[in-house]
């Protein structure tokens, strides 16, 4: 009977540390579909809907890169709370479509996964929740210390950052960071 307890109690670890790495996975993609339903109504209403009643955050903006089907919902701040749940528009700076730069930062390992796939060139469309669009082109990127960013916010251009933890496939935190810069390049309304 003992060593029939090892290989049970083996099998059972395992899938508790594949539940608890499938969780992370699994919460991100479902609070995306919460996300989206409430940026809709925002187009839709004319005003931020949370996206489940005690969220102390919700959608500003959709972000898209066509050309390899990537898509993801941004909130509103950058707190550990909302980027658990999505990608957050840095506090003060511009808006998608606005004179500055707009800054949107997520983890490299859910929402922001799709960073490495992005090539100079590619169109980011921009999506806000007022129902603007904004078309950008990525035309730079970069990786920094977290300090050091090289982010102008004083820019009289209209540009938007994407912004990451660096490299894409640690499993500890550094002081590295992934920016991906682009330019508007057309305003749809």
């Amino acid at each position: 009977m003992p060593r029939f307890i090892s290989p049970f109690a083996l099998a059972l670890i395992g899938v508790v540390l594949f539940g608890d790495g499938a969780y992370i996975h699994a919460k991100a993609w479902l609070a995306q579909v919460l996300l989206e339903r409430a940026f809709d109504r925002s187009i839709a209403t004319g005003r931020p809907v949370k996206p489940w009643s005690w969220a102390d955050t919700w959608p500003v903006a959709r972000i898209e890169v066509k050309r390899i089907g990537a898509s993801a919902i941004v909130l509103d701040g950058t707190s550990g709370q909302a980027l658990a749940f999505g990608p957050g528009h840095l506090d003060r700076t511009a808006d998608a479509g606005e004179r500055g730069v707009a800054v949107y930062a997520a983890h490299r390992d859910t929402h922001f996964r799709f960073l490495r796939n992005v090539s100079i060139g590619d169109v980011i469309e921009i999506t806000r929740a007022d129902g603007k669009h904004f078309r950008y082109r990525a035309d730079a990127s970069s990786v920094v210390r977290f300090d050091a960013s090289g982010i102008d916010p004083a820019t009289q251009d209209h540009e938007l950052v994407l912004t990451t933890c660096w490299p894409f496939d640690a499993v500890t935190s550094g002081p590295e960071r992934y920016i991906l810069h682009a330019t508007l390049i057309e305003a749809l309304g």
